[in-house]
């Protein structure tokens, strides 16, 4: 069973994006979030090394659960962030764009890509693509709005 799990993990980084969404759509039976490479393979990953060796203890869920709600206002449904919802400054986020992997580190004043300081994700989005983006939906920080 190890080597299995090894072999699907190890599999992941060479997995076309295509593949990965299905196996998505397999192992949790929903569409996959509108996010980059690297969350889908997290996921994945997790989820793969979940389904052979089990999942969390449910103490340990309830655990999780109570601190969320210690922390929060206790919905946890529909949750708004708050007003500065930058990650944690030393995060570096990847997106893939056209082949080409994109690391932007996030710092206390901003965002830096490629040596160069930016004040948004919007302008570092429209620094990779020539377009203008949405930051925060460019780098799978925000889920995109659904049509009714």
């Amino acid at each position: 069973m190890t080597d299995t799990v090894l072999a699907r993990l190890a599999a992941l980084k060479t997995t076309p994006m295509p593949d990965l969404k299905k196996q998505w759509r397999d192992l949790f039976e929903t569409e996959p979030p509108p996010y980059n490479r690297t969350f889908l393979e997290t996921r994945l990953a997790y989820r793969f090394q979940e389904l052979a060796y089990g999942g969390l203890k449910p103490q340990t869920r309830a655990r999780l659960k109570a601190l969320a709600e210690q922390l929060g206002d206790g919905k946890m449904k529909g949750r708004k962030r708050g007003g500065d919802d930058r990650p944690v400054a030393g995060t570096q986020l990847i997106r893939d764009w056209q082949g080409v992997a994109h690391i932007v580190t996030v710092v206390a004043d901003g965002f830096e890509y490629e040596g160069r300081r930016y004040r948004s994700l919007s302008s570092v989005a429209r620094a990779i693509t020539g377009t203008q983006w949405n930051g925060p939906l460019f780098f799978g920080l925000r889920a995109a709005r659904r049509q009714s």
